[in-house]
């Protein structure tokens, strides 16, 4: 039977704990994070202009050696710019900021949706201290082990294809949960050792790779958005996991 009184505590507990979890990220990202980003952006930028120039001149240069060139049809035209035009983005400043506010909330209480049903399949009493543990949990989980194989990249870093990332990521993540779930709630020896095979069999299987390895940024820019990120991901993770803790421990 469905205990409504449970729900509404979960629901309570994730959209405050949510909510101020992920304005205190869209705060951290704003004074490194950010900045990072626009300065990565700025090398992109400058690199997609570079190519598109070469590929103009490229395109040009029969013309200028007397070999008769066809003249583009508007639609192919449109085709082109259609093709190589700018995708939409949120202007910078107060626009840009705002969409991160909304991702980061929504973000947010998605994880702590998460959090908080983990709580409550453990059935422990849970405190703003010990809320502190399942974020650090949650971080190692949806941060530090996806990130062994998959750092986190500033724009204009080559990748390999996402729909083979998103399935390591969401594989590594899936498995890290179990193994310290198994850690802590287990005594068994072969509990203890699965837990270990779990731990490791992602990396062992290893995170899809480009072809070539590079971007656009330099290698000190790329270092510093993983030191950055790394940063506002535990505070985060820490705060959420707090907030869920006070909020559960308030509303129960």
């Amino acid at each position: 039977m469905i205990n409504f009184a449970v729900l509404r505590r979960i629901a309570s507990v994730v959209l405050l704990a949510g909510a101020l979890a992920g304005l205190l990220l869209t705060a951290v990202q704003q004074l490194q994070v950010s900045r990072i980003i626009l300065q990565a952006e700025v090398y992109e930028e400058a690199a997609a202009a570079k190519a598109h120039e070469l590929a103009h001149a490229a395109a040009s240069a029969p013309a200028s050696a007397g070999a008769p060139v066809a003249a583009e049809s508007p639609e192919h035209e449109h085709e082109h710019e259609h093709e190589h035009g700018d995708e939409w983005e949120p202007a910078n400043g107060f626009e840009r900021t705002a969409y991160t506010v909304l991702a980061n909330v929504s973000m947010a209480i998605g994880f702590g949706l998460f959090l908080a049903a983990a709580i409550v399949v453990s059935g422990r009493k849970v405190t703003w201290r010990s809320g502190l543990l399942w974020g650090a949990a949650g971080y190692l989980v949806f941060f530090v082990a996806p990130s062994l194989g998959l750092p986190p990249e500033v724009p204009g870093t080559l990748a390999a294809p996402l729909q083979a990332r998103q399935f390591w990521w969401v594989m590594t993540a899936v498995m890290t949960a179990a193994s310290l779930g198994l850690f802590v709630f287990t005594r068994a020896w072969w509990c203890k050792l699965l837990a270990v095979a779990l731990l490791v069999v992602p990396h062992l299987v290893g995170a899809p790779q480009p072809e070539v390895h590079g971007g656009v940024a330099p290698e000190e820019l790329a270092h510093a958005f993983i030191r950055a990120t790394a940063l506002a991901n535990a505070v985060f993770w820490l705060a959420l996991g707090g907030l869920t803790g006070f909020f559960y421990r308030r509303f129960g």
